[in-house]
């Protein structure tokens, strides 16, 4: 880097906390997606004809090349530009919302909904490694990665509460093309507000067999967890699904160790806090995606809400999380990462054990309120604290890689932890109906199965925090350097 372009680097830029807000909306975009479906899936499953197995598609194939192309997606940005890639990112996101709001059959609405995980793959990174590389490590910085973390704690709810609204008074259509205005202003914005940067001294090499073959793996896993059910466990297709993936994850493995420019170099996973960070991440990821999609189920299915109603439902965690994660960005200042963190995963274990309480009869009142607050300040005190380790000592060159891991865990976690708690809710649902007709009783035991298993990734998630993570290994919020992390 030239004398110049080092000192350019060190002055703040004076519209950052513009940018911020622009980067802030199209972010805000992409979380929405993954969860503004839930609400609308039993409409779409009657209008395109979704089996139940399948229905799981519509979220976890979005999650599935969102986070498997985010590595990629990331290390372009730090290449060619993260400005550039983010406006390439945020166009191809508008026109994959339009594809998929056009959507008149299960395959194209499966297969416009990759292809938007894809485009959200490039947009994403570059929002947090153009945060990274524009605020100073410490207190700024802390506060605009917990603005983001905050946008996805309370992005998953908003878009349940947004999905029911459009659902239930326009279409279901309307979840994805709402975001052509909202993308086409980002566009016109991001010019005036964001300044273009790239990280220096990279090999201008891309790891695309990496990408690809993680990705595909993912997708074979997640294809044999979903239809396991449905062709039998013992099967030939499901062990040949099972076998593909897990020779595709070592083939990726293997690429790693030898690329001239590996998607993921593994040696990062030397620095602890990181890698708690991701492991932690996952679990979360794993939680949330599949308790949005399992309650929006109930809710309909059983309590009998519509989707206005199920939107309206999940305001309290809307509310809930955008008032938890402000108080958690001031936590993380005066006490510091961990302690905050602890206490968000607890709190999100413990609204898990709630709804596994789930009953025929219930109530609003009763039976999701009250996990919903738990739940909620759970998420605004993880996602805040979880966002800033991950990047904590995070340099400009890696801030693409960095970025893109915490996304990629909580993308992959969700998407596989959909397709399990899934599987297992109707597989449960299944064996108790046999060949009739299942009821709402069969329903319910199946969901409070499930969220058994989501509870036993959330007692792991609050083990790691508690285990790995370690307050010295992250920065101060005076922008003090760090002692280098532990291998």
């Amino acid at each position: 880097m030239t004398q110049a372009a080092a000192t350019a680097a060190t002055v703040a830029d004076p519209r950052r906390w513009k940018a911020l807000a622009v980067l802030g909306v199209a972010y805000l975009m992409v979380v929405l997606d993954i969860s503004i479906v839930n609400v609308a899936l039993p409409s779409i499953q009657t209008d395109l004809g979704f089996t139940t197995e399948d229905l799981q598609w519509v979220v976890s194939g979005y999650a599935l090349t969102f986070g498997g192309f985010l590595l990629l997606g990331g290390r372009a940005g730090d290449l060619l530009g993260r400005r550039l890639f983010f406006m390439i990112g945020l166009s191809l996101f508008l026109v994959t919302s339009l594809l998929a709001g056009l959507s008149t059959s299960s395959e194209m609405l499966i297969a416009a909904r990759l292809l938007q995980g894809a485009a959200g793959a490039i947009l994403s990174p570059s929002v947090f490694s153009i945060v990274t590389v524009t605020f100073a490590e410490g207190s700024e910085r802390n506060k605009a990665l917990g603005i983001l973390g905050g946008i996805a704690g309370s992005g998953a709810a908003i878009g349940v509460l947004l999905g029911g609204v459009f659902t239930q008074y326009v279409s279901w259509e309307w979840i994805f093309f709402v975001n052509i205005p909202i993308a086409a202003l980002a566009l016109a914005l991001v010019p005036r507000y964001v300044r273009e940067s790239k990280a220096e001294g990279l090999a201008r090499h891309f790891d695309s067999f990496g990408a690809v073959t993680v990705t595909a793996s993912l997708m074979l896993l997640v294809f044999g967890l979903t239809q396991a059910n449905r062709v039998g466990w013992g099967s030939a297709q499901t062990i040949g699904v099972f076998v593909g993936s897990a020779v595709l994850m070592a083939l990726f493995l293997w690429n790693e160790t030898r690329s001239r420019s590996p998607l993921v170099p593994l040696t990062i996973f030397r620095r602890r806090t990181l890698t708690g960070a991701n492991v932690i991440g996952f679990g979360l990821g794993t939680m949330i995606f599949g308790m949005f999609f399992l309650l929006s189920l109930y809710m309909q299915q059983v309590l009998g809400f519509s989707a206005m109603e199920t939107g309206l439902g999940y305001l309290a965690v809307a509310l809930t999380v955008i008032a938890a994660a402000a108080v958690s960005q001031g936590l993380v200042t005066r006490l510091g990462v961990k302690p905050v963190l602890v206490v968000g995963m607890g709190l999100l274990t413990m609204g898990l054990i709630y709804f596994t309480q789930v009953s025929v009869g219930g109530s609003y009142a009763t039976d999701l309120l009250p996990g919903f607050l738990i739940i909620g300040v759970g998420m605004g005190f993880s996602f805040v604290p979880i966002s800033i380790a991950a990047l904590a000592g995070v340099q400009g060159p890696e801030a693409g890689l960095a970025s893109g891991l915490i996304n990629t865990s909580q993308q992959i976690g969700g998407a596989l932890g959909l397709a399990l708690l899934t599987t297992v809710a109707t597989t449960r649902t299944s064996n108790l109906a046999g060949n009739a007709a299942p009821t709402a009783g069969d329903l319910t035991s199946g969901f409070s199965l499930a969220f058994w298993v989501a509870v036993g990734f959330g007692v792991a998630s609050f083990l790691t925090t508690i285990a790995v993570l370690r307050q010295r290994d992250i920065p101060a919020v005076t922008g003090e350097a760090a002692p280098a992390p532990a291998a």
